[in-house]
């Protein structure tokens, strides 16, 4: 039996989703970008005395159950963030409402996600204000859809645009699920970056910021450098470094993108403990590569930078042999398949779904 997606959004006839939420019939619940009291609705993160975590939805009369005890939700709800509090067998938890970071990293996902780490640098580098119109692609599973809407505020706007429909889906619902409601700064349309964006820039620039994360950016460098006001910055996350050759050069050859400017970012944990003071044992390491260059002036060429090649770097030769190929511009076609990615299962999907829903209600 083949795996059926159930209860997607709806597709219209424009391209745009209908609302989840909408459809379903759901009333806003609780944010969970904000401060005060817990209430009933609120997710709850508690930490025991080993940073055991569980994370619960608050609901009148419920309870938590472990092998230790009974937390009964009534002693939670009216009670700050941070309080600590026991269950019926006197172990202790802290109480904390969770963070946008711990949200990110365990929300049900069908496509990968950005890691904090990573969505920190888009938002500084790829300078989204609040404000802000920004045109994403690759909506994945609304990890960095969120936090973009979070820094553009309710007076900027974020269009994304995701091709497939299913991946769509999962990220409405994280999205919806995190700000506790549809949310008004935010459009989501299926389809191919490349015409989406020239049709919304039909009647002139219509994006401050724009932020790709998928397969082959470089074949929507003349797209986004249409929809890009001019001094916009376009920014890609990529994951190979050939992706990232390619997408460099194809910026250079647009002609009216300033410098690419590429970089990668490392995190390594510290361990604290009175004098054991000293690395993690684990790092987060290599997630993605990060290019961004400036949108010129239309019709204006940038000023090429002046250098000094390496030996080779730029010879016609070197470029086209096969042993490079994928860099320096090459024009071969790629699938997933050519970078180790894997595909994503109708399961997968459907699991990510249940997960959601189940989730504002565990």
């Amino acid at each position: 039996m083949t795996d059926q997606t159930p209860d997607l959004p709806a597709a219209r006839p424009d391209g745009l989703l209908e609302d989840a939420a909408v459809a379903r019939g759901d009333a806003a619940g609780p944010r969970l970008d904000r401060t005060g009291p817990f209430i009933a609705g609120d997710k709850v993160q508690l930490a025991d005395a080993k940073n055991r975590l569980h994370t619960i939805t608050l609901k009148e009369g419920g309870q938590f159950h472990s092998h230790r005890g009974v937390l009964r939700h009534d002693d939670l709800i009216g009670a700050e963030d941070g309080t600590v509090v026991e269950d019926s067998h006197g172990t202790a938890y802290q109480a904390l409402r969770p963070l946008y970071s711990d949200y990110m990293l365990s929300m049900p996902r069908g496509a990968a996600i950005i890691y904090p780490k990573d969505s920190a640098q888009i938002l500084m580098w790829g300078d989204i204000f609040p404000g802000a119109r920004v045109l994403e692609a690759g909506v994945g599973s609304g990890g960095l859809t969120t936090a973009l809407l979070r820094a553009v505020g309710p007076e900027g706007s974020v269009h994304s645009i995701e091709r497939r429909e299913d991946f769509a889906g999962v990220a409405r619902e994280n999205v919806e699920t995190y700000f506790g409601a549809p949310h008004p700064a935010w459009t989501l349309s299926i389809g191919d970056f490349q015409e989406r964006a020239l049709e919304l820039a039909a009647d002139g620039p219509c994006a401050d910021r724009v932020v790709l994360d998928m397969l082959a950016p470089w074949e929507c460098v003349d797209a986004a450098a249409t929809a890009l006001v001019s001094g916009g910055v376009f920014l890609a996350y990529v994951a190979t470094v050939t992706q990232l050759s390619r997408t460099a050069e194809a910026l250079r050859d647009h002609g009216e993108f300033t410098e690419p400017y590429a970089w990668e970012s490392f995190v390594r944990p510290w361990h604290l403990e009175g004098l054991a003071v000293r690395p993690e044992h684990r790092m987060n390491a290599h997630t993605g590569f990060l290019l961004t260059a400036r949108r010129t002036a239309h019709g204006v060429e940038a000023l090429r930078r002046v250098r000094r090649p390496a030996p080779g770097s730029q010879d016609a030769a070197e470029l086209s042999h096969p042993d490079n190929d994928g860099f320096g511009g090459s024009e071969t076609t790629w699938t997933a398949d050519d970078l180790g990615e894997r595909g994503v299962a109708p399961r997968k999907i459907k699991r990510a779904l249940r997960d959601i829903r189940q989730g504002r209600d565990r």
